[in-house]
């Protein structure tokens, strides 16, 4: 018989909660040295009891107080939930806490209270479409040519392109301004616009974007005339680089080929420079390390290598913090009062909520400190070779630095995502150091980025005029002593952004 009805059973299981201070440490984990100091910044503008703390004030002056904390007894007369069962604050170990083996934590001694510049505000850039708005300003437009020339300026791509469909241009001017216009006004505008500063701005396609800026150079350029010809009528050929072919049809010889090829060059395939209104400044990586090896002058190895590796987390910028002495004063100021009413113990309650809020703040930091040292510490210790010599790197893994340094794999793809290192060979991505490895003929286990180096110098050094297919890169690796299957060479290629052979072939 069907039973039909609501059941109510019991059951218990086990589950994995982050506490909210565990949170706050993945979160900082993550973060790059930039985006840590806004983050940094921030937080003191959120919670008035964390402070930006004076490098030269010593700890000890803030000791001296012998402040002490004791909570009063409840009144029971009051409803307001306390924050925790102790309502209690020991300003001793707040203060203490806030140090770094017996120092206040400063993020490293880089900083210096006396960096003014820190307080300057950033230059002002003006972004490229600020620059295009004014350009725009200086053409003769009427007002509903002025009215489509926002909608294609606001419809640009981070290249620089505008693809948008240019019924969707008339039909957004006719819904929000109640302007009746045509696709033959808005190409006829945005034809005006391709020919401002970067040329090629607002091109709907590589072809129209190489086209407008080759009619847009001097008359008498070398090549021009026939690069244009070539552009405009015979697209396909050119794509797929059937240089014989191409000769044929424009009537020309290798040389004139070479000509129209080399002016194609020069032009810009991307005018709005991979991003239409962000600041340059933003392109720049500021490293979160600096590791340098220092040779010993006395002490000699077995190898005859000696010295040390100065490691060091990139904190300079990063101000001291500590617990605001005047909310210590707030808080004797309310317990001595005498009638603790509802309204002193919500202050009460706001100040030690603020107090552990701080604290949690300063100890991630110190955590987030901590554990990016000793991730970087490790992958120095796997990869010595590569650090002192700038060669040689040895196949890692994640998981390699999270058992040495006894964290989850997690834990260390956060550290290592969108962090950088500085060191005496250039500015290094660390996921650059991670790499699966790839067995030789000699048994040797050598990193799978050694064997795209070694791809890389296959196509560098190849005949341009009878380029390698992935099949004679593998034969070639094999031949050095590289086990690798001719699909491993295609998919080595195509990470490094090699094209295939067909397209790498140029007119010698």
């Amino acid at each position: 018989m069907l039973k039909t009805g609501q059941q109510m059973n019991q059951k218990q299981t086990q589950k994995q909660r982050l506490s909210p201070q565990q949170i706050q440490y993945i979160k900082l984990l993550q973060l790059p040295t930039v985006a840590l100091e806004q983050r940094i910044k921030e937080e003191l503008e959120a919670n008035p009891v964390l402070e930006e703390g004076d490098p030269s004030e010593s700890l000890e002056e803030l000791e001296s107080s012998d402040w002490e904390a004791e909570a009063d007894e409840p009144n029971q007369n009051e409803e307001l939930e306390p924050v925790d069962q102790k309502d209690e604050v020991d300003w001793d170990e707040f203060m203490q806490n806030t140090d770094y083996e017996g120092e206040k934590y400063s993020g490293g001694s880089g900083y210096s209270g006396n960096q003014e510049w820190r307080d300057l505000p950033d230059p002002y850039h003006e972004s490229f479409l600020e620059e295009l708005e004014q350009q725009v300003g200086l053409l003769d437009l009427d007002e509903e040519q002025k009215l489509i020339a926002d909608q294609i300026l606001g419809s640009l791509d981070q290249d620089g392109y505008f693809r948008r469909e240019i019924e969707a241009v008339v039909d957004n001017i006719a819904f929000n301004k109640g302007v009746l216009t045509n696709k033959k006004e808005v190409e006829k505008v945005r034809r005006q616009i391709q020919r401002l500063d970067p040329p090629g701005v607002a091109s709907r396609d590589l072809r129209d974007c190489l086209l407008i800026q080759l009619k847009l150079m001097e008359h008498d350029a070398e090549g021009k005339k026939n690069a244009i010809a070539m552009l405009r009528d015979h697209w396909k050929l050119f794509e797929k680089k059937h240089f014989k072919k191409l000769k044929k049809k424009l009537g020309i010889d290798n040389e004139e080929l070479k000509s129209a090829f080399d002016c194609v060059k020069g032009l810009d395939p991307k005018p709005g420079g991979g991003g239409n209104a962000v600041d340059d400044t933003q392109n720049y990586i500021e490293p979160d390390f600096e590791v340098y090896y220092q040779p010993a002058e006395n002490e000699e190895y077995e190898d005859g290598e000696a010295g040390d590796f100065v490691i060091s987390l990139n904190n300079s910028n990063v101000p001291p913090l500590h617990i605001s002495p005047r909310y210590k004063q707030m808080w004797d100021d309310l317990k001595k009062k005498k009638k603790q009413n509802k309204q002193t113990k919500e202050t009460k309650s706001f100040i030690k909520n603020k107090i552990e809020s701080a604290q949690w703040f300063i100890d991630s930091i110190r955590q987030r400190q901590n554990t990016l040292m000793n991730t970087m510490q490790t992958i120095v210790a796997l990869q010595e070779d590569f650090f002192k010599h700038g060669e040689g790197l040895k196949p890692m893994i994640l998981k390699d630095i999270a058992e040495r340094v006894n964290l989850d794999i997690s834990t260390i793809s956060r550290v290592v995502n969108g962090k950088y290192v500085q060191t005496h060979f250039g500015v290094f991505e660390l996921k650059y150091f991670f790499s699966e490895g790839l067995e030789t003929e000699s048994g040797e286990e050598v990193s799978s980025r050694e064997v795209k180096n070694a791809v890389q110098d296959i196509v560098d050094n190849e005949d341009k005029d009878k380029p390698l297919s992935d099949q004679a890169i593998a034969d070639l690796l094999q031949g050095e002593g590289y086990k690798v299957a001719r699909r491993t060479v295609s998919k080595y290629r195509e990470k490094l952004n090699i094209p295939v052979a067909r397209l790498r072939k140029q007119i010698i």
